[in-house]
C-alpha cells in the first residue's frame, strides 16, 4: 500500500505518541485526520505545523470513551480513508483489589470496544479496495500485570481482536498490532523520568518515538503483513 497520498485517520493524535505518528505519516506524504477529544488547541496547532487544511489535513473531534458515538463520527470522515491507526487509550494503574467497576469499564470502553467499533465501521464506510489498520497495544500483553488489572486485560483483548479482525476482514483489510514499551513517562509522573523502569530494560533506554512511528508506517504500508504484533519496546517484553 502506498502511504503517499493515502488518507489516514489517527485517533488520540493531538499529543505524545499520537502527535509523533501524525508528523511521521504527514512527512511520508499522507493526508492525516487528527482525531482528538479534549485536546482541541493542541490538535489545531499540530494541524498548522504539518501544513494545515491546504495540505489536505484536518482535525476531527469525538469522545471515543463512548463507542456508541463512532458510527455517527464517520459521517464527517471522507470515504477514501484507507488507513486507521487506533492510538487513543487510557491508562489507570489499579490492581484487582482496588479497582472499581466504573474505572475498569472506562478502560475497556476506550482501549478495547472503541478500536473494535472503529475497525468495524471503518471497513463498512471506506471505499478503497485495500485498507489497513494498526492497533496500538502494549508490551505487557505477554505478561501478567497484577498492578494494572483492567488496563492490561483491555490491551490483551485488543491483541486477540487484532488477530480475529485480520481473519474476518481479509483479504480487503489488513489488521496488525504494535506493542510499545516505555516511550514517554505516564502523565503526572514526568518528574520520575522512568528511571526505575529503564534500568530493567535490556537496551537500558526509552523507546525512540520516531522508531515507534516508523514501525507503524511499515505495518500500514506492507501489503503482505496481517494478524501480526510487532514489539517495539527496547526488549521490555523479554523480562
Amino acid at each position: 500500500m502506498r502511504i503517499e497520498d493515502a488518507s489516514v485517520l489517527i485517533t488520540g493524535a493531538a499529543q505524545r505518541v499520537g502527535a509523533v505518528l501524525v508528523r511521521t505519516f504527514a512527512a511520508a506524504g499522507a493526508r492525516v485526520i487528527i482525531h482528538c477529544n479534549e485536546s482541541v488547541a493542541e490538535a489545531n496547532a499540530l494541524l498548522e505545523e504539518i501544513g494545515g487544511e491546504n495540505a489536505g489535513h484536518s482535525v476531527l473531534c469525538c469522545d471515543l470513551s463512548k463507542p456508541e458515538n463512532i458510527p455517527a463520527m464517520f459521517n464527517d470522515i471522507p470515504r477514501d480513508v484507507s488507513i486507521l491507526i487506533n492510538n487513543a487509550s487510557i491508562f489507570n494503574r489499579q490492581g484487582i483489589l482496588h479497582e472499581n467497576l466504573p474505572t475498569a469499564k472506562a478502560q475497556f470502553d476506550l482501549n478495547f470496544w472503541a478500536p473494535v467499533e472503529l475497525m468495524r465501521t471503518f471497513y463498512q464506510h471506506s471505499t478503497p479496495s485495500e485498507l489497513a489498520v494498526v492497533n496500538l497495544l502494549d508490551q505487557a500483553i505477554v505478561k501478567t500485570a497484577a498492578d494494572s488489572f483492567s488496563y492490561s486485560l483491555s490491551k490483551k483483548a485488543l491483541a486477540e481482536a487484532t488477530r480475529c479482525a485480520a481473519l474476518q476482514f481479509a483479504p480487503r483489510m489488513r489488521v496488525n498490532g504494535l506493542a510499545p514499551g516505555p516511550v514517554f513517562p505516564p502523565r503526572g509522573l514526568e518528574h520520575l523520568k522512568m528511571e526505575k523502569t529503564l534500568k530493567t530494560l535490556p537496551l537500558g533506554r526509552p523507546v525512540n518515538p520516531r522508531d515507534l512511528a516508523d514501525a507503524c508506517l511499515m505495518l500500514a504500508g506492507n501489503s503482505s503483513i496481517t494478524g501480526s504484533v510487532l514489539f517495539v519496546d527496547c526488549g521490555q517484553s523479554l523480562i
